[in-house]
């Protein structure tokens, strides 16, 4: 072999993933069978499982096995009207959102000065875990004054949207006014949220929105999956 052992693995897994060969769900065999099936050592298949697991092609679960990751990368656009549901559920995907917590605390710094509220003002602290396809691809906290939107985590849960929530407090459009994104490496407790593999890197949006004339109206920082989310971000003459 003109390779080292765990490439061809990889990308013999990879082919078969593509081609259709192996399905979303499917589950592969051990290291064992695939170490006895190429004739190499289990080092070289771990080392393939690995790579491919960064890649977000499979997923390796505890006590359970591996299995072919069984959600597409998904396609975000980013631009003045960025709405969740308008995004993904035209790729075909059933998308979820679950409230994990909904508190009133004084606001944070970075908060305060993004939603131009003076220090110490009070705004709903909203945390909530994203799925598509019931399986998770972000998960974040989302800021709104207090005063203004007093009950907006519970509302939101009984609308099911964020925009029909807005619309229940009388604003009826809201834009895009800020984002900013970086990648970086997950921490273990992000990894095991999204359920990926520790060395999946994360990708950090932060985000503002605001009414059309300009005023702000929540500040959010979320954590995505990258091996399931790209962003594309929209040009506009507007």
């Amino acid at each position: 072999m003109t390779r080292e052992n765990w490439t061809i693995i990889r990308d013999k897994i990879s082919d078969d993933i593509r081609s259709g060969r192996l399905s979303a769900g499917d589950q592969l065999p051990t290291e064992k069978q695939l170490a006895d099936r190429f004739e190499i050592g289990r080092h070289s298949v771990r080392r393939a499982l690995e790579a491919l697991a960064r890649d977000g092609k499979i997923s390796i679960e505890q006590g359970r096995g591996t299995f072919v990751a069984d959600a597409p990368r998904l396609t975000y656009q980013i631009g003045k009207r960025t709405r969740l549901r308008r995004n993904l559920i035209p790729q075909g995907v059933d998308v979820t959102s679950r409230l994990i917590s909904a508190n009133r605390v004084a606001a944070p710094y970075r908060v305060s000065q993004a939603l131009l509220l003076s220090s110490g003002a009070r705004v709903t602290e909203s945390r909530r875990i994203t799925l598509a396809n019931d399986l998770p691809v972000a998960f974040g906290c989302a800021y709104h004054c207090a005063e203004r939107f007093p009950d907006f985590a519970e509302r939101r849960d009984v609308l099911g949207s964020t925009t029909e929530t807005y619309r229940s407090f009388g604003v009826d459009d809201y834009v895009r006014q800020h984002t900013s994104l970086f990648a970086r490496s997950a921490k273990a407790e992000e990894a095991k949220t999204l359920k990926q593999h520790p060395d999946v890197p994360v990708l950090v949006v932060t985000a503002i929105d605001a009414t059309p004339d300009g005023t702000p109206i929540s500040t959010s920082r979320v954590i995505w999956s990258a091996a399931r989310v790209n962003f594309a971000t929209e040009h506009s003459d507007g």
